[in-house]
């Protein structure tokens, strides 16, 4: 399915689409704030390996971020943060950043792993924020390309992406063209912030 949804008078039957799709298990492209990402509903586990498979990883050994529609639910996945730390995330988000952020206790279960750290993020996009709160938990997410991949015009292009990944992914949206850089990715889990990949976003500490 190829849907095309406008940030500015979002269509909430698409959006209802979209979400039903998830909790079916359903693999979702969809727009940020930065380049178009990739996600499944995060507490279904059978869409998470789904998601690891797209990305040519074993699930364990993946690491996917997560978006958030706002801050309320951080500690259900974070341990609990410095108040530096979260004046950082009030200011800069929602926003083109992906905070690393020490994992709490219930993530190593969603990821078959021993993740210590896990990425958040709360685009700027009212679309992605629509789908994450009709849903009631996050969104596990990547990019549609790998971290060594140059970024091409099929990551921001929807009718190009459609034309990629519609063998692969049943729900793509098209919610406008999309950025060409990717977020800036913020290292916290130390409790000092510090750049580790410096995307779209502009950081000053």
């Amino acid at each position: 399915m190829f849907v095309e949804i406008n940030p500015l008078n979002i269509d909430q039957r698409l959006i209802i689409q979209a979400v039903n799709h998830l909790k079916k298990g359903g693999l979702l492209i969809f727009p940020t704030d930065t380049v178009y990402a990739l996600g499944c509903d995060l507490k279904n586990k059978n869409a998470l390996q789904s998601l690891a498979q797209i990305k040519g990883r074993k699930l364990n050994k993946v690491n996917f971020s997560i978006i958030c529609s706002d801050l309320s639910h951080l500690s259900d996945y974070t341990r609990q943060l410095d108040r530096s730390v979260f004046k950082l995330l009030k200011y800069y988000l929602p926003g083109p950043f992906t905070f690393i952020l020490n994992a709490s206790n219930e993530v190593p279960k969603y990821f078959d792993s021993n993740k210590k750290e896990i990425g958040i993020r709360i685009p700027n996009n009212e679309i992605t924020l629509e789908i994450v709160r009709l849903l009631g938990n996050p969104l596990a997410t990547s990019s549609l390309h790998n971290d060594e991949d140059e970024i091409q015009e099929y990551f921001s292009n929807p009718t190009v992406i459609y034309e990629r990944f519609s063998d692969k992914i049943d729900f793509i949206i098209d919610g406008g063209v999309g950025k060409l850089e990717p977020s800036t990715i913020i290292d916290c889990s130390s409790g000092v912030a510090q750049v580790i990949r410096q995307g779209l976003g502009i950081f000053e500490n």
